[in-house]
C-alpha cells in the first residue's frame, strides 16, 4: 500500500515542488500568462478530450454532477454556520468553502489513484464546480459582475460541447481529437508548476485562524463528501473520487479573485497556504484510509 501512495502523491509533490524551487531561486514565473493558458486553452481542451474519449456512462456522469451540487450546497452552508461561530466574514469563508482545488490538485490525484476512469469523474466534478466557481463564485467574491463574460468562459463553452458528445455517444474527427489531446495534456502539469509558485508567492501573517478554518475545510469536506455519497448511491469508484475532490484545499482562484476585487486577499491567503500544506499531510492519510477500505 505504501508503495501505491508514494506512486499517487510523489508526481503531485514532486511537480508543484518544481513550481515552489522556481520561484525561491529567483527566477521569474509568468503566472498571469500561465493561468490565462491554462483557462482558456488548456482546460477547456483537457475537458473534450476526457469526457469525448472516455468510457463513462452518462448516468455516472450526471450522478457525480448531482453529488458535486450537493456537496458544494452543504458545504456553503457549513461555511455560512462557521463565519457566524467565529465572527469571520462570511464573504471570504463562504466561497473558500464553496470551492476547493478540484483542478490543480483534484485531478492530478484523482488520475493517479483512480486510473482514467476515475479522471473521467473527476473532471465532471471539476466541470461542474467550475461552472459554479466562474459564475456565481466571481459574483461572490465582487470579481466579476457581467453576466455576458461569464457566459463566454471557455470551460462554460467546452462543457457544452463536450455534454452531446458524451451523452450521444459522437466521436470527434481524428485531426481534431489528437489536437485537443496535445493541448489538454499540458493541462495538469501546468496546474501543480503553478499551484507551487502560488504558494511560493502568498504571504500572510493569520496563520492561526488559517490553520484552523483550513482544517475544518478538509475534514468537512470529507465528511460531507462520504455521506452525499451514501445517500446518493455511489459506486466505490466515484464515492471514492467524491471525496478525495471534495476534500481539497481552498482554490488558488479564490486568491486571485478576492486581489482582483479588493476584499480581504490577505485572509484568503492565509486559507489557501494553510489548507493547502494541511492538505499535503491529510490527502495522503484520506487515500491511504481509501485504499485500504477498498482492498
Amino acid at each position: 500500500m505504501l508503495a501505491e501512495l508514494f506512486a499517487v502523491m510523489a508526481p503531485i509533490f514532486i511537480v508543484a515542488g518544481v513550481g515552489y524551487g522556481w520561484v525561491r531561486f529567483g527566477h521569474v514565473y509568468p503566472t498571469d500568462f500561465v493561468t490565462r493558458l491554462i483557462l482558456n486553452i488548456g482546460t477547456p481542451c483537457l475537458v473534450l478530450s476526457t469526457l469525448s474519449n472516455s468510457e463513462i456512462d452518462p448516468q455516472a456522469f450526471g450522478q457525480m454532477a448531482a453529488a458535486c451540487v450537493a456537496v458544494t450546497f452543504c458545504m456553503g452552508l457549513v461555511g455560512l454556520l462557521l463565519s457566524r461561530l467565529l465572527h469571520y466574514d462570511w464573504k471570504v469563508l463562504v466561497p473558500a468553502y464553496l470551492f476547493p482545488n478540484s483542478g490543480n490538485m483534484g485531478l492530478p490525484i484523482s488520475l493517479y489513484a483512480f486510473g482514467e476512469e476515475g479522471l473521467a469523474l473527476a473532471v465532471a466534478f471539476f466541470l461542474v464546480l467550475s461552472v459554479g466557481h466562474f459564475t456565481l463564485g466571481m459574483v461572490l467574491s465582487g470579481a466579476e459582475q457581467s453576466f455576458r463574460k461569464l457566459l463566454v468562459n471557455p470551460i462554460i463553452i467546452s462543457l457544452g460541447l463536450a455534454l452531446p458528445i458524451l451523452l450521444l455517444d459522437l466521436e470527434l474527427p481524428r485531426w481534431l481529437d489528437n489536437t485537443v489531446g496535445l493541448l489538454g495534456g499540458m493541462t495538469i502539469p501546468l496546474m501543480l508548476v503553478t499551484l507551487g509558485v502560488s504558494l511560493a508567492s502568498i504571504r500572510t501573517p493569520l496563520l492561526g485562524q488559517g490553520m484552523l478554518l483550513g482544517a475544518l475545510r478538509l475534514l468537512c469536506g470529507a465528511g460531507v463528501a462520504w455521506g452525499v455519497g451514501l445517500m446518493l448511491g455511489l459506486s466505490p469508484l466515484a464515492q471514492g473520487v467524491l471525496v478525495m475532490q471534495s476534500a481539497m484545499p481552498v482554490a488558488v482562484f479564490n486568491y486571485l479573485f478576492a486581489v482582483r476585487a479588493g476584499r480581504s486577499p490577505e485572509k484568503v491567503a492565509s486559507l489557501v497556504l494553510c489548507s493547502t500544506f494541511l492538505a499535503f499531510g491529510f490527502l495522503p492519510l484520506l487515500l491511504a484510509w481509501w485504499l485500504s477500505v477498498v482492498h
